[in-house]
Parts: C-alpha cells; structure tokens; sequence
C-alpha cells in the first residue's frame, strides 16, 4: 500500500501540458483531471466564441463520454439521431442504417453543434487551467523535461506533452516533416439553420455526380447541411461561392435540398477543402504523444473525427493513470490506438471516393450493389465501430 502511494503521487505530481483546445484537448483535459492530473491547455485562440457547425458523436464516443460522467449533459445538448440513410438525387434509398448496439451500451447516435460541445467542455475545467493565444511553434527536450515555445515569444516547461492542435499542428511537423494533410478531391460547404418546418427523423446523405449534400437534425430546431463538390484544391471559384452557386449545383437534388439551401445565408457558408493526414506509424515521441487530428485526422465520410479523438482521451489518462514512466504510457497508448484509427482513415477515404464518383455506369453500378448488400454486413460495420477497448 505504501509503494502504490508512491506511485500515485509521483505519477499525479508530473506537469503535463496539452496543446490545443479543441474537442481532443478539453476532454484529455478532463479524463486526466478525473485521474488526478492537473494538466494545463494551452489554446491558440484568443477567444473561446461559437465556431463551426454540426458534427457526429456516435454511440463509441457517447460511451467514452459515460465513462466522464458527461454522457447525459452532452445527450441534453444534442439530438439523437436514430438512423442513417443514404440517397440517390430523387431520394430513392441507397442504403439504410439503423444501428444495432452491443449489450455493453444503452448509449445512441448523436448530432451536436460543435459549439455546443466545445462550451459544455470548457465548462467542465478550471478556467486558470485554460490558457489563451498561445500558438505553438515548436518544442525542445531538456534534461526529460519538455519545453513547449509560442508565436508570442513565451514558453512553457513540463514533464509531459500532449499534443492536439489539428491536422496542421507544428509540432507534428517538427518530428515528422513528410506528414502532411492530403486533399481529398473534393470541397465542402457547411451550415446551420433555424428548421423551416421539415419534419426530420433522421440523418440522411444524397449522392450525385461527383457531389453530395447531407442533412442532420440538430437540438433546438436547427438543422445542419454539408455540401461536397469535387474539385481542385483551394480553387478560387469554390471560396467565393455563394448560396445561389450551390443552389444551381444541387438544382437536379430531391426535397429538401432545395428548402435548406434557401433558408441560408451567404454570411452563415463555411467553406473548406476536405483533407486528411495519411496514416502515420508513431504516436509517442519519448514524453511527447500526439491525439486527435494531430496524430489521425480522417475525413469526414464516417462522422469519426471527434469520436476517434475523444476515444483518444480515455484511452490516454487510462495509461498515463498506470504507468509509472512517461515514455511507456505513452507507448502503450501507441499501441491500443494505431490499428483502430488507420483502419477508420482508409475506410473513410474509400467511402469519400464511392460517394464522390462521376462516371454514370459506375454510379449505377455503386448504386446497385449498395442495395444489395445485406443486413448483417452493415450490423458487423456497426459492431466495428463500437468495439472500443475500454
């Protein structure tokens, strides 16, 4: 009992510093407070304000969420979202999901705004332990100790370093300079509007041409839409679209494509080429590990990007809570972690290159065989997914 004291207290005495207030960060932030850390965020912003706009939490990480305490406040912030279909430009059905959870959960499928999440996230730390406008540029190894420097000019020392800040995180960069996020083919446009009076039961995503419109009910009457166009990366032509662009591009698409577009203003589009990070081999740098999309950011295809993060959080104070070095939690995080998330990158990207086809034959052809496949092979995709190790 004495040596196990010795333990806790040399593991909860390490400074540990996260760099990145997002959804990975905030809810590494959490999980590693729940464990008896006292991590300290580092955020670039220099405001914590409302930004972008729906995005997925499917049952794996409502479950992650369960483990926090949390699953019921951030359910109550969001909508459950019972089903998922996908559709042809006429709203015929391509396929149609509706998720079949373990025994393990009685937890479901989520649609939240990412601002919503992200307050209710912040909410849960010490606003001392929340530092703003500190961009990092890179960081040094001294004496098994870690300094982390900022655009401003400061610095940071710590025992252990955590890594969040995105897909285009510097520090990344810095160990691994061939990593960089791969475009995808095609752009996207997002928004959230006040419903005009659809009555939606669940979430849905049409296919095109080499393009595709989704829609996800919100909490609070709002609705929130994603449009992807295949295209060139940063094209000048897609960054000054405007609503009536889009509504011209998704003219042939079924009811309530043309609705929603009409109900959104220029002001409210927001706009990004859809790129991920090609899977990488290393997570855990000696007493720095990389999470979220810094280590395996994924395209959007499977609404897998926050999941994979927040995963990452349990998964992460779970090792460092029980490893007595630094470098062996997180190579042990290394390990529970790589498989899970390239598979989930490769398939996301397969699935971004069906849904974006353009030629008509293989179009049909997709469409067909989609139709086709059986119950049981979506229930085995399903079970994948919320297969999480803890």
């Amino acid at each position: 009992m004495y040596l196990h004291r010795i333990f806790k207290y040399s593991i909860m005495s390490r400074e540990v510093a996260i760099i990145g207030g997002g959804i990975a960060g905030l809810t590494t932030a959490i999980s590693l407070t729940q464990k008896g850390f006292s991590p300290i965020v580092f955020e670039s912003a220099s405001e914590l304000r409302p930004v972008g706009a729906g995005l997925a939490l499917a049952a794996n990480a409502m479950m992650a969420y369960e483990r926090l305490g949390l699953a019921d406040k951030v359910a109550a912030a969001g909508r459950r979202i019972p089903a998922f279909s996908i559709l042809d430009e006429r709203g015929g059905a391509i396929s149609e999901t509706v998720p079949v959870f373990s025994e393990n959960t009685s937890q479901s499928n989520y649609a939240i705004h990412r601002a919503d999440l992200h307050a209710l996230l912040a909410s849960e730390l010490n606003k001392e332990n929340l530092i703003l406008n500190k961009k990092s540029v890179s960081y040094e190894q001294k004496g098994g100790r870690v300094v982390v420097h900022f655009e401003d000019g400061t610095s940071h020392e710590c025992d252990q370093l955590i890594v969040a800040e995105g897909i285009h995180s510097p520090l990344r960069k810095q160990v691994l300079p061939n990593s960089k996020p791969r475009y995808a083919g095609y752009t996207c446009w997002r928004g959230v509007i006040t419903n005009p009076g659809l009555d939606l039961d669940r979430s849905t995503e049409t296919w095109g041409k080499g393009k595709r419109f989704g829609i996800v009910p919100l909490s609070n009457n709002h609705i929130y839409w994603f449009a992807c166009i295949n295209g060139p990366q940063n094209s000048e032509q897609f960054r000054n679209f405007t609503v009536t662009d889009l509504q011209k591009a998704f003219a042939s698409f079924h009811h309530p494509v043309s609705t929603i577009l009409e109900h959104t203003k220029n002001e409210d589009l927001i706009w990004s080429d859809i790129v991920d990070l090609k899977p990488i081999n290393q997570f855990a740098f000696d007493n720095v590990a990389l999470i979220g999309d810094a280590a395996h950011a994924t395209t959007p295809n499977m609404g897998q990007g926050a999941c994979q993060a927040i995963e990452d959080a349990i998964v992460l104070a779970d090792e460092m809570s029980k490893k007595a070095e630094i470098s062996e939690a997180f190579k042990a995080f290394e390990k529970r972690r790589l498989e899970r998330t390239h598979s989930i990158v490769k398939r996301s990207w397969t699935i971004g290159k069906i849904g974006q086809l353009e030629n008509p034959i293989l179009i049909a052809l997709r469409n067909t065989l989609f139709r086709l496949i059986p119950e049981s092979a979506s229930k085995k995709q399903m079970a994948f997914l919320y297969a999480v190790d803890f």
